[in-house]
């Protein structure tokens, strides 16, 4: 750790604890100080989104608390221009505390207060680390608690993060999917099941597949939304309200949603939502989702492109940098790679929320600032992945002769003479064929009694991508 700054550029500050000198141009207290002394952890501060947040609710808090006569207007409207500061983000700087701190991110909510009170004095005339004519604690903090704030921040920097970086960017991929759907829809290629030949299917299809995956997930992201917006502001230490006016938390919240174009509204029930990250649990269960999803749509453009001379190579993706430093002309799926390892970082960050809502005894749980970390990383890892993904990998997809070059050579084209001469003799014909190397067409030519006309209807593999189009075959 480094050492105390000297006298001459410091000012001392006390707390309950006692007097600590404090960098005299920091904007931060004595409080924040001793978290920095109590956790050199990570290095790792509170995402920039979730100090930003907690700022507004800051400002809204004063505001409301001036609505309702508690606050004076000069404090009120100092607070909230400061506040504005930090939600503009500036004073980036002055937010050290380390994510791995107190389990109520006690530490981060004083940290905050204590800005916005040495600003605010400062607007005023004053000088930074003053506490009055504003106190962090008696005017910023009022009618709050650590055990209310943070939980309702973390649901509001979720909220916005989910509004401005993942749903934008899930819709850019979905779009991007429906393109090379319509782009794909007249390749027909091998179909597989369990990495083996299976019955034809368009490509288009496939993109279809996908699309409808993303689309899903903009549902399932819907529900996390929901219980997202049900916040703990106003149940301060234990839930019960102490210190707080009747109408404080529903005020806030319905400026808070104002300002930033979410829906966040007073829990009916202080006691569960803040004794439980449940509804971040659930948030987070909806995001390893997510990841899921986009874990098949990579690997499948992975296999799909791989190759092109020795793999399948059914489609070719943008070259965006050189595979290899010692194979000249290597390309290889990075975009996709890139989007699996976020998907492993998400899947990770769910088994740190599960575990952080796992661990509340009574009425708090006791590991928020890492819960709420991995969410909104986890958030804002999978909007940037999905944006990079239609970008720079699904956008330029084309696809290749080789999937409808493999399709005549499919033994799965037996598929279609099964309702006609039966499943055994069809599963015969597959493993002559098999053996042979020839196709089935061949061997049904010469096995069974169907004219060269109705083998050239039955292996159509155009009827058997689209079946509803199709009319079924009396067998004989």
């Amino acid at each position: 750790m480094s050492q105390q700054p000297t006298s001459k550029n410091t000012r001392i500050e006390k707390d309950s604890m006692g007097p600590l000198e404090v960098p005299a141009d920091a904007y931060y207290g004595v409080q924040t100080l001793r978290a920095m002394h109590n956790f050199p952890i990570s290095g790792q501060p509170m995402p920039e989104t979730f100090i930003r947040a907690h700022a507004l609710l800051k400002k809204a808090a004063a505001l409301t608390n001036q609505q309702l006569g508690l606050l004076d207007a000069k404090i009120a409207h100092a607070i909230a221009e400061a506040a504005n500061e930090i939600a503009s983000g500036k004073l980036a700087d002055q937010f050290p505390v380390d994510i791995y701190q107190t389990g109520s991110g006690t530490s981060t909510n004083m940290n905050v207060n204590e800005v916005i009170a040495s600003r605010a004095n400062e607007l005023l005339g004053g000088k930074r680390g003053d506490k009055a004519p504003v106190h962090p604690n008696d005017h910023v903090n009022m009618g709050q608690s650590s055990n209310d704030t943070i939980p309702t921040t973390l649901h509001v920097a979720a909220l916005v993060e989910i509004k401005l970086v993942l749903r934008p960017a899930l819709a850019e991929l979905e779009n991007a999917l429906l393109r090379q759907k319509d782009a794909t829809w007249g390749v027909i290629k091998t179909g597989r099941t369990h990495l083996q030949d299976a019955t034809p299917i368009r490509m288009g299809q496939e993109f279809l597949g996908f699309a409808g995956q993303i689309e899903r997930a903009g549902r399932r992201l819907q529900a996390a939304e929901n219980e997202l917006s049900e916040v703990a502001l106003g149940g301060t230490a234990v839930g019960t309200g102490i210190n707080a006016h009747p109408k404080f938390a529903a005020e806030v919240c319905r400026q808070l949603s104002g300002w930033l174009g979410i829906h966040v509204h007073e829990t009916t029930n202080h006691f569960q939502a803040q004794s439980t990250l449940d509804s971040l649990a659930f948030a987070s269960g909806v995001m390893k989702n997510i990841a899921v999803s986009l874990t098949k749509i990579a690997n499948d453009i992975r296999w799909m492109s791989c190759g092109p001379r020795a793999g399948l190579g059914e489609i070719e993706i943008p070259s965006v940098q050189p595979g290899s430093s010692i194979m000249p002309g290597k390309v290889n799926p990075v975009i996709a790679e890139s989007v699996l390892m976020v998907c492993q970082r998400v899947i990770g960050n769910d088994a740190t929320v599960t575990a952080a809502a796992a661990s509340g005894n009574f009425e708090l749980i006791v590991a928020m600032p890492v819960a709420g970390a991995a969410l909104l990383e986890s958030i804002r890892l999978l909007g940037r992945a999905s944006a990079n993904l239609a970008i720079q990998c699904i956008a330029g997809i084309k696809a290749t002769q080789r999937g409808p070059e493999l399709v005549e050579a499919g033994l799965m084209l037996a598929t279609a003479l099964a309702p006609v001469i039966g499943y055994e003799a069809t599963a015969s014909l597959a493993k002559e064929a098999a053996a042979s190397g020839k196709t089935i067409r061949e061997v049904a030519s010469a096995k069974t009694k169907l004219s060269a006309t109705q083998l050239s209807e039955l292996l159509d593999p155009s009827t058997m991508v689209d079946p509803s189009d199709r009319v079924l075959p009396v067998s004989g």
